[in-house]
């Protein structure tokens, strides 16, 4: 079979009917079995309006290899998680931030295990485009529906400790995507003020694209927090398993900032534990955690590398700048509801405005992440890594990072997307500017 290039680094992602189509769906279906020889997959799908199609033929294509499905029906993607975390196999029909256009697949082996391009996903393209299923099974998988909606919530609300003084008013923006079908039911009985905004299921997104990480999709958000004066924003992304965070003056919070005070939140009641933050981070998070006498551990970029060096090091908590929040006590994979309900527990406990929390936690000048279309990536890294290699400390752990006395920069290739992606940090933001001026320069010399 002929297939189009939507066999990704962490998933299965196109355009529909253009790039994936029920027939590939079918056949993906019959090569996840192919490879895994699982008998049972918790199949869960978002609220975009081809997902019913998806699940539909990728159903068939599970059953015709004898594996059963496990239903959970619409969902969000942690959700699917808390399905999975006891079960041999998952897959997640989502297509996550992206338009509504698109759609595609998440997967996971036993415990919810993602499976990457490097664990498998490539190996299913191959069986895909080569036809080299096994042989249909003599007897055919069922379709059983799996009712798991009422735990998810439950195991979501027992993170929470606040309540019982002045409630929180906080602002939540699902943008209409798969949040719009839990969120509701886990605050709903939680001592909180909740402000619903787009929480209505509706798979084209119709007020705006389903990613935080945009500031034009904060825009509602920002206005809607200082409107109602409330204490917090969250904005949710298409299938809930990001989230971005505003405080109480309409500020964008970058996710490393977040990471960093609920990781020292998880810290007081795991005193000496183990925290992962990727290399874009702040490096205010591990001299933060170090101080307050835990681990702080360096990971790379993406949630396959993330979870898999969680089990390795057995770490409670992990944050990567682009939004995912990953726990621990969910099954070493992504709650954006768990992240936000600890925010909420540390506002509950110190009685200090979220602007006041973050600040420490900032007090670095980052650049935020700054993207850059080039034709050849390799010969940029390689200029970059002439010019500053030798008066810094060199790391290929994720493209080129370089640490310095008072800086550090990373470089690295997007594996979703063709960019080069550029972070750097510094002590003071006059430093961080003419550093960011120098390094731009090398990225763009001809």
């Amino acid at each position: 079979m002929d297939i189009p290039k939507i066999f990704k680094a962490y998933d299965i992602r196109g355009t529909v009917p253009e790039q994936l189509n029920e027939a590939l769906a079918f056949a993906i279906g019959r090569a996840f079995v192919t490879f895994l020889k699982c008998k049972e997959v918790v199949v869960g799908r978002d609220v975009r309006d081809t997902s019913e199609a998806m699940f539909a033929a990728l159903a068939r294509g599970i059953t015709e290899q004898g594996a059963d499905v496990l239903d959970i029906g619409l969902s969000d993607t942690p959700m699917l998680y808390f399905a999975a975390h006891d079960k041999p196999a998952a897959i997640m029909i989502t297509a996550s931030h992206n338009p509504p256009e698109y759609n595609g697949f998440k997967m996971c082996r036993e415990n919810a295990i993602p499976i990457s391009g490097d664990t498998g996903i490539k190996d299913m393209e191959r069986i895909v485009a080569s036809g080299a299923f096994d042989p249909p099974a003599a007897q055919k998988g069922a379709i059983k529906k799996l009712d798991i909606k009422n735990a998810f919530i439950g195991y979501q609300q027992k993170t929470a400790s606040f309540g019982g003084r002045k409630k929180i008013r906080v602002v939540i923006d699902t943008a209409n995507g798969a949040g719009s079908l839990t969120y509701p039911d886990i605050f709903k009985d939680l001592d909180c003020d909740m402000i619903p905004l787009f929480m209505e299921p509706d798979g084209t997104f119709p007020n705006h694209e389903a990613n935080p990480l945009l500031e034009e999709n904060l825009v509602d958000l920002k206005r809607q927090v200082l409107k109602t004066g409330s204490a917090l924003g969250a904005a949710i992304d298409g299938d809930a398993d990001r989230c971005m965070f505003v405080d109480e003056m309409g500020n964008t919070l970058r996710a490393d900032v977040i990471g960093t005070i609920i990781a020292l939140e998880i810290l007081k009641h795991n005193p000496g534990a183990t925290f992962l933050y990727d290399l874009r981070s702040t490096r205010a998070f591990p001299l933060d955690v170090e101080a307050a006498g835990g681990k702080a551990v360096q990971c790379r970029v993406g949630h396959a590398f993330i979870k898999n060096q969680m089990r390795e090091h057995n770490a409670v908590f992990a944050c990567e700048l682009s939004g995912h929040f990953y726990f621990r006590d969910h099954f070493f994979t992504e709650s954006s509801a768990m992240a936000l309900i600890r925010i909420m527990n540390l506002m509950h406990e110190t009685g200090k405005p979220l602007s006041v929390l973050t600040a420490p936690a900032q007090r670095l000048a980052h650049s935020g992440e700054i993207n850059f279309k080039v034709q050849d990536k390799d010969a940029v890294l390689a200029r970059l890594e002439q010019k500053f290699g030798a008066a810094g400390k060199v790391s290929h752990m994720d493209g080129l990072s370089v640490e310095f006395d008072d800086w550090w920069f990373n470089v690295r290739a997007s594996n979703t997307e063709p960019f080069l992606r550029l972070n750097l940090e510094a002590s003071a933001p006059e430093i961080t500017e003419k550093h960011k001026n120098e390094l731009v320069a090398v990225i763009e010399q001809g």
